[in-house]
């Protein structure tokens, strides 16, 4: 519920601040005092349109604040939630308007947006006017209205969820039937593709794999060139070409006919270090020949391999590049394409399934909506007699309503059901019933509405409800009527009622005088919470006039009595 409202330089209102209770609460004041200012800045923190003319004349912005403390269960919860807004113990919405007209909104002191805050308020305040029944009016809302006093929730439950698996059945029947249409028209390149990219037959990191034996491979090769190369070097290239080997050995004969042929006694012969030296060095020549020999003979040298490992890598390439994949996403296409392939061949088989699917989900769908469409007939009944009950006292006896229960087009279904909804009146003998906003009138529609949410509060989750002059162009025992009503309603929410008329008055369990004062050139729109005796010279004054005699306030006193002391509220 509202429980607290704080103004500041609205118009005519410099600085209020307002705390409200449960029950009724009545404002009252002549007219043009500012009980329309105090609706307009509620409606202002509620999301309201702003408008640079509620500044008022001697500031440069106003602003309103309001707070409530919902019950713990609302799904007002939900939405905070939803926007991380949550608050501790209750739910503080502000609004600030410049004098350019450009406004700052602001739910828990977190700033959003006006849509946002537009969205809670309208979870926790409505606002019924004679020109305001947008709830009543609009056959949109008439479903849940219906619902909300007769109708079971499970029944509601069961058609939201079967209608959601039905709909679901459908988007898979959709999806199928649109791949396979899809690859009926591509089915020869489906198949070209399909069969080349199974003869390829990828698979997965392959690339990696070729690209590190391509690597390999090509330097063994390069190894063996260069040993090829160096063992080349040390063999004869020709048989006419002597070669290292050979050329060391003849050296050696040529030194060693430096020994004299004759001596008596052996000489030692000067070039035997050298001699021992080429020997040597063809030894060492030897043993080189025979070490690249033998790597040569090692190597792992198949030339054939590297070309049928190049080949694979570049067919593997070749094929990303025309699909316009990764090459290590070529099998999963295989399988992607192959699926669909498959599709083809099995498709009416599947399309048959999800086909039954569909029907089932449809079957189940107007059971539960045919179950909802019992109960809500049931519903409008009772409906219509609680309503009737309502009407006689709000001088509308003569008036007939009715809540209609139509069979809607398939086109039309949905998750609330297969029904049309819509509340109908006929104000007078004879007429046929109507759209509620084209027969009656707006003081009709006033009382219509006052009688269903009597009739409907019960179920209503919005907390507060705001009347602004419900009672108007009434009076006497009507206007009585609509002040037991209202009292009525506030024993489920709470109930904020903006009246001229005294009966109404006196049924608030707190009461609210506006007035409107001058002082220093200046007009200022003031707020009194009355106590016992200064409520009943108000309701005297709304009986007589200006001048109060004590027959008016005899009759306030007739009024008020029986209704208790009202519930004060700290202004």
């Amino acid at each position: 519920m509202l429980t607290a409202l704080s103004i500041r330089d609205v118009v005519l209102i410099e600085r209020l601040d307002l705390a409200f209770g449960h029950g009724l609460t009545v404002l009252t004041g002549e007219t043009g005092a500012g009980k329309s200012i105090l609706l307009d800045s509620l409606g202002l923190a509620l999301g309201a349109r702003a408008e640079a003319g509620l500044v008022r004349t001697t500031a440069e912005q106003a602003s309103v604040t309001a707070c409530f403390a919902p019950p713990d269960t609302h799904p007002v919860a939900a939405v905070l939630d939803e926007h991380g807004l949550a608050g501790e113990d209750e739910i503080v919405l502000r609004r600030i308007v410049t004098r350019d007209g450009r406004s700052r909104a602001f739910v828990n002191d977190h700033p959003v947006g006006v849509g946002l805050l537009r969205r809670i308020g309208t979870m926790l305040v409505e606002v019924q006017g004679q020109h305001e029944q947008m709830t009543l009016a609009d056959p949109a809302g008439h479903a849940a209205l219906l619902d909300a006093f007769g109708v079971p929730p499970a029944l509601l439950t069961a058609v939201t969820r079967s209608w959601a698996a039905w709909r679901d059945a459908i988007a898979q029947l959709e999806q199928a039937r649109s791949a396979i249409s899809a690859a009926e028209r591509d089915q020869e390149w489906l198949r070209h593709a399909v069969d080349e990219l199974a003869t390829l037959a990828p698979r997965i990191d392959e690339e990696d794999t070729l690209a590190s034996e391509r690597q390999r491979l090509q330097q063994s090769e390069r190894r063996a060139e260069a040993i090829a190369a160096a063992l080349a070097e040390l063999t004869p290239r020709d048989r006419r070409s002597a070669g290292p080997a050979a050329s060391l050995r003849a050296a050696s004969r040529a030194l060693q006919r430096l020994a004299p042929a004759t001596q008596p006694e052996p000489i030692e012969n000067p070039a035997d270090p050298a001699i021992a030296a080429l020997e040597r060095a063809e030894e060492a020549l030897a043993e080189a020949e025979t070490l690249l020999t033998r790597l040569i003979a090692d190597a792992d040298i198949d030339p054939r391999r590297l070309e049928q490992s190049e080949e694979r890598l570049f067919a593997l390439r070749a094929a990303a590049r025309k699909h316009a994949v990764a090459v290590a996403d070529l099998p999963a296409l295989l399988d992607t394409l192959a699926a669909r392939l498959t599709a083809l061949e099995t498709g009416a088989a599947e399309i048959a399934a999800l086909q039954q699917a569909a029907e089932q989900g449809r079957d189940h769908y107007a059971a539960a909506a045919a179950a909802l469409s019992a109960a809500r007939n049931s519903a409008s009944g009772k409906l219509r007699q609680a309503v009737a009950r309502e009407l006689p006292p709000l001088r509308l006896d003569k008036a007939r309503f009715l809540a209609e229960v139509s069979d809607l087009p398939e086109t039309g279904w949905g998750a609330g059901g297969t029904d049309q909804v819509r509340f109908l009146i006929a104000t007078n003998p004879g007429q046929s019933p109507g759209p509620l906003a084209r027969v009656a009138s707006g003081g009709e529609l006033s009382r219509l509405m006052l009688a269903m949410k009597v009739v409907l509060s019960a179920g209503s989750t919005v907390p507060t409800l705001v009347f602004d002059e419900v009672d108007a162009g009434i009076g006497g025992a009507t206007a009585a009527a609509v002040g037991d009503r209202l009292a009525r309603v506030a024993e489920a929410v709470q109930v904020l009622v903006v009246t001229h008329s005294p009966q109404v008055a006196a049924r608030g369990t707190a009461h609210l005088r506006v007035a409107k004062a001058a002082s220093r050139d200046r007009t200022a729109t003031t707020v009194d919470d009355l106590p016992p005796a200064a409520r009943r010279e108000e309701i005297a004054r709304m009986l007589a006039g200006e001048t109060i005699s004590d027959a008016a306030r005899a009759a306030a006193d007739d009024l008020l009595r029986g209704q208790g002391p009202p519930q004060r509220l700290a202004v």
